[in-house]
């Protein structure tokens, strides 16, 4: 599918509540975006099963299942689940909006983590995972992709879509849900029953990909790894990091036992041993033990003590003679003399014992059909299996038509210590392909493809990209549908990420609405929420405070949230009663009375 499908759905708005704003992630599975809760008023991340996958029944029930399993923890290092929404043409799962990077980004970025790095880290990892399988929950696919890193330095657990859980029919393992090959237990590899430990297994290959900055196990077949994951003991920790402390080294070690009666039995019990060696990290638990009948060594988890702790031993009295030393050495001289003589005679005279060997025939392996569940049955018996991959097109895809040793031959075997070496070649199918479409799929899976199905080389170039992420490819050159030959080249453009740029951030007290517009838009900054308060100093309009700490470093386009001053409070008055003004008096004018002046002789 193309960006334009998935961007078609910005501005849309789910079950009428559900705004999205933008992309923020492709998968192989789903899209996510960042979209705004307009009934709770807050800012969620909408993660969208993809439109060629949504009638898929197993991709759905893993999107169910994961929204179960989440719904049913409630713990500060679990990504919180809101709201899941299944319908016909809309699925889509409703999470907390997680402002951080992957923990394999991390990895990625800065190489090997400091100590208090890994045990900040690991003891978030482990809470989660105690308080999951106090649940009942089994996660079935911790790695560093699943590991969210805030901001803060708080750790959230993401991913449920493969999770066991309680009293309920489980996903299906299949190639696309077993989890990454890289981190799964052995019995996850080998598909027998798996509980809680199985977590503590990935979680250990986690911390060793954190402490040596690199994988235990890799190969070009995932099949490989997978019988790596069963078979092969990692490399010590410690020759590719001499700095990690002793019991950091045993803790990784004990966590990724192949059995898992070896390993810690709980979160809780490895969380004791983090929390003992991150306290102190010259702790040193007991010496492992050695299986001289396997070739492995085994922490004794379940009753490790600090080596500092000194136990007190009874003085040993001296013995009164020296006879019963100077006769233990004489019959020591004694015997090793004899047992050195009968070896020179034995090598004169040729002569052997018994080394339990026997002689098989191999068999005829031409037109049988190559399988990782051949190759494992073969390396279960007496063989050591090679496959070398050649272009025939008169053969079918995985038809073994050669091998080596001969059908027929002779090979003498010693169970457990000396096998025959089988190398089979299996065709791949004609000389020519069609270059597949393998933009948003994971990197590594796709090189593996390449190499051992399409009988391609691929070469990895970066570049940035807003929404894809990290690791997964962008585009091929040449582009998909091109016909290509076997040995041929293919670049693959894998994302790095976006291309973060920082800006100083401005100090935006005291200006009025318009220039922390401008001054925002200069910056490549965007607004975030604003709030309103009364202020006595601050005139009306104007930032009181801001969110962002002044000259810090900043992404640009981080949002900006501003608390704007509503002036000084206004003071409410009471007013008195007015007086009523007194009446005045009704004055009735009246003309004086006309006055006659008696005339004269009156």
């Amino acid at each position: 599918m193309t960006m334009d499908s998935f961007e078609k759905y910005v501005g849309q708005v789910f079950d009428k509540r559900y705004r999205i704003i933008k992309v923020i992630g492709i998968g192989g599975m789903a899209v996510v975006f960042e979209a705004i809760d307009m009934l709770m008023r807050r800012n969620v991340a909408v993660k969208m099963l993809k439109d060629d996958i949504n009638n898929d029944q197993q991709a759905v029930k893993r999107f169910i299942n994961e929204s179960k399993a989440v719904a049913m923890l409630s713990h500060p290092n679990i990504v919180n689940i809101y709201d899941v929404s299944v319908k016909d043409n809309l699925k889509y799962i409703v999470m907390e909006l997680v402002e951080g990077i992957t923990l394999k980004n991390y990895i990625l970025k800065k190489g090997v983590l400091s100590f208090h790095e890994i045990m900040n880290i690991t003891e978030q990892i482990l809470l989660a995972l105690e308080h999951a399988h106090a649940k009942g929950i089994v996660h079935r696919d911790i790695k560093p992709q699943n590991i969210m890193m805030l901001k803060n330095g708080v750790i959230k657990v993401a991913d449920f879509g493969i999770a066991k859980l309680p009293n309920a029919e489980t996903v299906t393992m299949t190639d696309k849900a077993i989890g990454t090959v890289f981190y799964i237990s052995p019995e996850q590899a080998s598909g027998k029953q798996i509980d809680r430990r199985s977590d503590i297994y990935s979680l250990g290959v986690t911390m060793y990909e954190m402490a040596t900055g690199k994988l235990p196990f890799v190969a070009d077949s995932p099949v490989t790894v997978a019988i790596m994951q069963v078979k092969n003991q990692p490399k010590p920790p410690r020759e590719i990091n001499p700095n990690l402390p002793i019991g950091l080294e045993q803790i990784i070690i004990g966590a990724m036992e192949k059995s898992p009666d070896n390993r810690f039995q709980s979160a809780t019990q490895m969380l004791r041993h983090v929390a003992q060696v991150k306290s102190n990290p010259r702790t040193v638990f007991k010496m492992p033990r050695h299986d001289t009948s396997t070739g492995s060594s085994t922490v004794n988890v379940g009753s490790q003590t600090p080596a500092n702790v000194k136990k007190l031993t009874p003085p040993q009295r001296a013995s009164r003679s020296m006879f019963p030393v100077i006769a233990g050495v004489a019959t020591a001289f004694l015997i090793v003399c004899c047992i050195s003589a009968v070896v020179v005679l034995m090598k004169l005279f040729e002569v052997t014992t018994t080394d339990n060997s026997i002689q098989i025939t191999v068999p005829d392996f031409t037109d049988v059909i190559y399988s990782a569940d051949l190759e494992a049955r073969l390396e279960s018996q007496y063989y050591i299996v090679e496959v070398e991959y050649v272009n025939d097109p008169a053969y079918d895809r995985n038809v073994i038509i050669g091998q080596d040793p001969l059908p027929n031959e002779k090979r003498k075997v010693i169970p457990d210590k000396q096998l025959c070496e089988l190398t089979l070649k299996v065709c791949w199918g004609a000389e020519t392909c069609e270059l597949p479409d393998y933009a948003y799929q994971d990197a590594r899976d796709v090189k593996i493809e390449l190499r051992n199905e399409l009988g391609l080389i691929p070469e990895e170039v970066s570049e940035p990209h807003d929404y894809i992420m990290e690791g997964y490819v962008i585009r091929t050159d040449p582009a998909p549908g091109t016909t290509m030959k076997a040995g041929d080249k293919v670049t693959l453009v894998v994302s790095s990420g976006q291309n973060v740029t920082y800006v100083k951030m401005p100090n935006f007290v005291g200006n009025d609405e318009a220039t922390v517009m401008s001054r925002l838009n200069e910056a490549g900054l965007k607004l975030g929420n604003v709030t309103w308060e009364y202020s006595v100093t601050m005139p009306k309009g104007c930032v009181i405070k801001q969110s962002r700490v002044i000259d810090a470093q900043t992404p640009v386009g981080t949002k900006v949230d501003f608390v704007m001053s509503l002036g000084p409070e206004p003071v409410e008055t009471t007013a008195s009663p007015e007086l009523e003004p007194e009446p005045e008096p009704d004055v009735t004018t009246e003309a004086p009375a006309e006055t006659t002046r008696p005339g004269p002789g009156i």
